[in-house]
């Protein structure tokens, strides 16, 4: 990663709850499935996004706002959780879209893990240092948004993004998120040049 985009910590705490779509058909299928790659959920993705809203509401996570990419995946699932949340807010930030994936899209998982470790970029897509840059973007376009204490924001993206999440959070190596499942990310950690007056 560049080190301009390096994320350094802040006194301030801001909690971001993340939730990885419900699953998709290559999501079952094995298969890559990048923001390039704009499919639905199927009912199993729907069954795990009621689960995720109803995990999230028995929890009592302060929700307040709700966050899509704006795929059809992720807006699905924002809007199921929303909904099991009692009719919270969804709007769509598109800088939280999934790492552009070219001609690796549809390809195997195991076939293309060594490519997305060894730090290569797909054909026609992003590489990983674009993609970080972009979603550290996106986290300062969700400040403006960000609800009054003690409300948080949901963020309901794909996996690669919460990877994203972890590296510029100093979480790298987090293990890879379940379709529908919850985590949590502490944005005070990722005080970059554009986000260290807002988070100070």
């Amino acid at each position: 990663m560049n080190p301009g985009n390096t994320c350094r910590p802040t006194a301030a705490t801001r909690l971001l709850a993340f939730v990885r779509h419900g699953a998709t058909q290559p999501n079952l299928d094995g298969q890559r499935c990048g923001g390039d790659l704009d499919v639905p959920l199927t009912d199993i993705g729907r069954s795990q996004a009621r689960a995720s809203g109803q995990h999230i509401a028995q929890l009592g996570l302060p929700i307040t706002l709700v966050v899509s990419s704006g795929l059809l995946r992720t807006d699905e699932t924002a809007t199921i959780i929303a909904r099991q949340l009692g009719a919270v807010p969804v709007i769509t930030l598109p800088g939280f879209v999934e790492r552009h994936l070219g001609q690796w899209n549809r390809r195997s998982i195991s076939e293309s893990e060594p490519w997305i470790a060894g730090g290569l970029t797909p054909p026609g897509g992003e590489s990983n240092d674009e993609f970080l840059q972009r979603i550290q973007q996106a986290v300062t376009a969700l400040l403006p948004h960000w609800p009054a204490a003690p409300g948080r924001p949901l963020v309901v993206a794909s996996r690669g993004v919460a990877r994203a999440l972890g590296e510029l959070t100093g979480r790298p190596g987090t293990t890879p998120l379940a379709n529908g499942q919850l985590d949590h990310f502490d944005l005070s950690a990722c005080a970059s040049v554009e986000l260290a007056g807002s988070l100070a």
